[in-house]
C-alpha cells in the first residue's frame, strides 16, 4: 500500500499502521484516544480487500465516532457560512461528512507492509488543546509526522483537526476546497459533491 502526502490531506483524519502494530504507553486522555482508534484501523487493514468494503466500514464507523468531533471539524471546514445552512441542511451534510470520513479511511487503508507507528508517550499544550504527534515510518524512507490537535469535551478528548508534517491543517485545507460548494443559506452542492465521493471510494458499496 502506498500512502502519500497527497492522500493523507485528501483524508480527514489521515493515519497509517504496521504489521509490528502501535508503539505507546498506555495512558489516559488525549494519547489513550489515538491509540484506541489504531486498534480497528488495523484490524481493517489486515482484513484487506478480501473484506467487503461495506463490512470494513462499518468496523471502523464506531471508532470514528469515538476519536473525532466530526461536528465540530466540519463546522470549522466549512466556515462563517454554516450558522446560515438550514439546521435540516446541516444535518444532512453531517450525515454524509460522517459517511465521507470513515469511507476515505477504508479506502485509503486497504493493506499494510512493513509500515511501523509510534505514538508519542508525551503530549503538547496549546491553549486548552492538546496535540499527540505521531510518526509513521516505512523502511528505506524517512517516517512521516502526523499530529493530532484534541480538545476536551464533555464526551471526553476528541480529535478537532490533524496536522500533516507537523503543520499542514487538515480543517485549513478542507475549508479551502468546500468554500466554493456552500453559499449562504445553502450547502446542497457540498453535499451533493461529498455523496458522489462516497459512492466513488467505496465503488457503490456505500450510499448516503
Amino acid at each position: 500500500m502506498t500512502v502519500s502526502r497527497r492522500k493523507l490531506l485528501a483524508m480527514t483524519v489521515p493515519l497509517a499502521m504496521a504489521a509490528g502494530g502501535v508503539r505507546a504507553q498506555s495512558a489516559a486522555g488525549p494519547t489513550a484516544t489515538i491509540t484506541q482508534f489504531y486498534v480497528p484501523l488495523l484490524q481493517i487493514m489486515k482484513e484487506g480487500r478480501h473484506t467487503p468494503f461495506q463490512q470494513r466500514y462499518q468496523t471502523l464507523a464506531p471508532a470514528v465516532d469515538q476519536a473525532f468531533d466530526l461536528e465540530g471539524i466540519l463546522r470549522v471546514s466549512v466556515g462563517a457560512y454554516w450558522s446560515s445552512v438550514p439546521p435540516a441542511q446541516q444535518q444532512s451534510l453531517l450525515t454524509v461528512f460522517r459517511a465521507f470520513t470513515i469511507a476515505n479511511y477504508v479506502s485509503n487503508f486497504h493493506a499494510y507492509k512493513g509500515r511501523v507507528i509510534a505514538v508519542s508517550p508525551t503530549t503538547r499544550a496549546v491553549g486548552a488543546q492538546q496535540i499527540v504527534s505521531t510518526t509513521i515510518t516505512k523502511p528505506s524512507r524517512d517516517p512521516l509526522r502526523i499530529d493530532y490537535v484534541l480538545r476536551n469535551e464533555s464526551a471526553g478528548w476528541k480529535v478537532v483537526d490533524v496536522l500533516l508534517d507537523g503543520t499542514i491543517s487538515r480543517v485549513a485545507v478542507q475549508r479551502s476546497d468546500f468554500a466554493s460548494l456552500v453559499t449562504k443559506g445553502d450547502a446542497s452542492q457540498l453535499i451533493a459533491t461529498l455523496k458522489s465521493k462516497v459512492s466513488t471510494l467505496s465503488d457503490g458499496a456505500i450510499t448516503v
